[in-house]
């Protein structure tokens, strides 16, 4: 496999994150992938933000869940942009997707448009949760999905294996050889995040990762000189 860059909620380094106007910056950039994070409104649409709350990305307060969609897309994310829901990225942008379940009770909706539009050959779940992993493979035994973790240790790769991921994303910050080596002899793939510097895309070159996941175009662009 390439190795593989993968624009971090859109290209967040230079465009607002999350937003259409992100995603489609990543896919100019030439990013491989597209990641994204998912959480419901209160009428159940599948609404793309990071966290739970709108406060730091849009010019409103509270929690996502409190407001319905036509609530949240009163909301500024950014440059004028509107909060999207996943329906849209997949319309506005041709490459392939990584969604992030944030709030595990999404897996359902997410497994839903997956399957009624077909995407899951374009589509790779992903989550910090295990439980929303394990949810999603059993509504939707033939999705591709990947665990993702911050603070871990070697165990993560059992975690992963557990819940039928096939790739780990893990902190650069705490990768070692050793974690690396264990998820390739259990056939896992391995990405690190999040990589914005050159030295950090060199060290990730230098354990053999499958990937890395940016938040600057540049990074993409710098790929081929550290083969």
């Amino acid at each position: 496999m390439s190795f593989l860059t993968i624009g971090h909620r859109g290209m967040m380094g230079v465009e607002p994150e999350n937003t259409l106007r992100s995603f489609l910056r990543a896919e100019r950039e030439g990013l491989d992938v597209i990641e994204l994070d998912l959480h419901l409104s209160k009428d159940g649409a599948l609404v793309v933000m990071h966290d739970a709350d709108v406060s730091r990305t849009t010019d409103g307060t509270g929690p996502i869940r409190e407001r319905t969609l036509a609530e949240l897309r009163e909301l500024d994310a950014g440059r004028g942009e509107r909060i999207p829901v996943f329906d849209e990225v997949v319309e506005a942008v041709g490459a392939p997707l990584q969604a992030e379940i944030k709030d595990v009770a999404a897996a359902q909706a997410l497994a839903d448009v997956l399957r009624d539009r077909d995407l899951t050959g374009r589509v790779e779940v992903i989550s910090f949760h295990d439980e929303a992993l394990a949810a999603i493979r059993t509504l939707l035994p033939g999705v591709r999905t990947a665990l993702v973790a911050d603070r871990y240790g070697i165990d993560v790769v059992d975690r992963a294996r557990a819940v039928g991921a096939t790739m780990l994303s893990l902190n650069i910050r705490r990768l070692t050889i050793e974690l690396v080596e264990r998820a390739r002899a259990a056939q896992l793939k391995v990405l690190a995040w999040t990589v914005n510097t050159h030295d950090q895309l060199r060290i990730a070159r230098g354990l053999g990762l499958d990937g890395v996941v940016t938040d600057r175009p540049e990074i993409r662009r710098a790929v081929r000189f550290t083969a």
